[in-house]
């Protein structure tokens, strides 16, 4: 079991999921996990969604559940942090994302990890 102190980040693994405290924007290109939930916990500032066909802002305090199969991609607006609750397939994903920064490879890398990028 993970116990955190206020002033600690957050950043622990599960078996099932894990809860990682972050600042930044999501990837600019809208984009759908097909087999993994995902959500945000807004500590400071606001995180802006594009889902589906929609724009919702997310507010210090709020909390946005995108199911698996839902279009989604965001944007954290300066001065925003956040939790973020992934899948170890997401976490996974991320961290092949930011190894290898190569546009040309990004289309396989999410598919690789059952999600897909959208036009």
């Amino acid at each position: 079991m993970s116990v955190f102190a206020s002033d600690q980040r957050v950043d622990s693994d599960g078996a099932s999921f894990s809860i990682q405290e972050w600042r930044g924007s999501g990837p600019p290109q809208v984009h759908v996990h097909e087999a993994d939930d995902e959500a945000w916990h807004v500590l400071e500032g606001t995180l802006r969604f594009r889902l589906a066909e929609r724009t919702v802002e997310a507010a210090a305090g709020t909390t946005v559940f995108v199911p698996a199969g839902t279009a989604h991609t965001y944007e954290a607006l300066p001065g925003s942090r956040y939790l973020i609750v992934l899948t170890p397939r997401l976490r996974r994903l991320i961290a092949e994302l930011q190894e290898n920064r190569d546009p040309a490879a990004q289309v396989g890398i999410y598919e690789k990890h059952r999600s897909r990028l959208l036009a």
